[in-house]
């Protein structure tokens, strides 16, 4: 019978890329192996995914935490109708693993594989876990943590320390590619997949504050849809050598190219950040929950592979400082460029790889039990 891995989650890039990584290294490993996503038809992944070339089922999912009024309301009437779709699903697609990565669809699509008896792997990236996964995790036949101060928020016996998984492109070692020499210093600008305006407007106010070093200068900035336009025409008046783009689709190469990266700190962007062994500028965003991305910043601070600047001190003249100190200290960057690298866990996928083929292999010695409890829900869905 061949195997179907249904990978759960999406939202923002932070949660669906290491889905992605996973997908694409389950089909590496065999060609044979069904992978599926669930998701949202407001996430990313809706236009992300047609275009890596897997099936995407969506399903009605939204957040509560720090809801109010009325949007509170409409997202706990959309979490039961998510579960029967989920549910229904799951019945008809009879995957022999659910792999939930975080984000609105997770929840109702791992709860439905509980339900069902089918084996559930847990990817927490962040330091923190969130609420949906420490709830999961209660649940989850395996817990994969990126970080090793979150094993203490799961069932001991079921966590594994992974890292946390990116892209195949992304994680090749230094040595695989020829070092950049175009006598440029090539600032990259991050706000996440949907862009980030206080980053945004900080560089933008930065510009004239460095522009002695314009010679010497090339920007890559990725806006998001909303602010595109206001910070194109920014660049254009600044006389920089610069690179403007809602959403950037070839990272690996923007991060190779990269002297520095100004980016959050989510969990993701850091894997990414590390596995290529750069010097980023972090401003975690404030209102992520449990404000776990400022958690995952001082990791990196506190080993000198980062510089955290909280989002109520960023300003275009501290952006400026810490971009015109990294130009005029190049040793000094060099020293925290091998900090970053040496926390890079370029192997996280193949770690998160084959705890995913050693679920397969006990489902397929443990036939029966999904199918029947599958079988008993199966009217439900027609």
């Amino acid at each position: 019978m061949r195997k179907h891995v249904v990978i759960a989650g999406g939202g923002t890039g932070g949660h669906l890329y290491p889905g992605i990584a996973l997908a694409k290294a389950l089909k590496r490993h065999d060609m044979d192996i069904k992978v599926s996503f669930v998701g949202t038809q407001k996430g990313i992944e809706a236009k992300v995914l047609p275009r890596e070339g897997f099936e995407l089922k969506t399903i009605l999912s939204a957040g509560l935490l720090g809801k109010k009024g009325l949007s509170r309301w409409i997202s706990w009437v959309k979490l039961p109708a998510g579960t029967a779709q989920s549910m229904c699903f799951l019945i008809k697609k009879r995957p022999s693993l659910v792999v939930g990565v975080g984000g609105y669809a997770s929840g109702p699509l791992v709860l439905s594989a509980w339900i069902l008896r089918i084996p559930i792997l847990i990817h927490e990236q962040n330091a923190i876990p969130g609420f949906t996964n420490k709830l999961l995790g209660k649940i989850a036949t395996k817990v994969a943590v990126s970080f090793k101060d979150s094993a203490k928020y799961f069932i001991k016996e079921r966590v594994e320390v992974t890292g946390n998984m990116i892209r195949e492109e992304i994680c090749q070692p230094r040595g695989a590619f020829p070092k950049q020499i175009t006598g440029l210093f090539r600032v990259l600008v991050l706000g996440g997949s949907q862009g980030a305006h206080s980053i945004n407007i900080a560089m933008i106010e930065a510009l004239e504050l460095i522009a002695s070093k314009r010679g010497n200068i090339h920007i890559t900035h990725q806006t998001g849809e909303s602010d595109l336009e206001m910070v194109k025409r920014e660049y254009e008046k600044s006389g920089f050598s610069y690179d403007v783009r809602p959403f950037i689709d070839d990272m690996a190469d923007q991060y190779r190219k990269s002297s520095l990266v100004i980016c959050r700190a989510g969990a993701t962007t850091l894997a990414e950040v590390t596995a290529c062994g750069k010097v980023s500028v972090l401003i975690p965003y404030p209102h992520a929950a449990n404000n776990h991305q400022e958690k995952n910043a001082r990791i990196l601070n506190s080993a000198n592979a980062g510089e955290l600047v909280l989002d109520h001190e960023l300003s275009g003249p501290r952006i400026a400082q810490s971009i015109i100190h990294a130009i005029e200290n190049p040793q000094r960057l060099a020293e925290m460029e091998e900090n970053s690298y040496q926390l890079g866990n370029r192997d996280a996928t193949e770690k998160v790889l084959q705890i995913c083929m050693e679920l397969l292999e006990e489902t397929s010695q443990k036939p029966g039990r999904a199918g029947k409890t599958q079988e008993n829900y199966v009217l439900s869905c027609f």
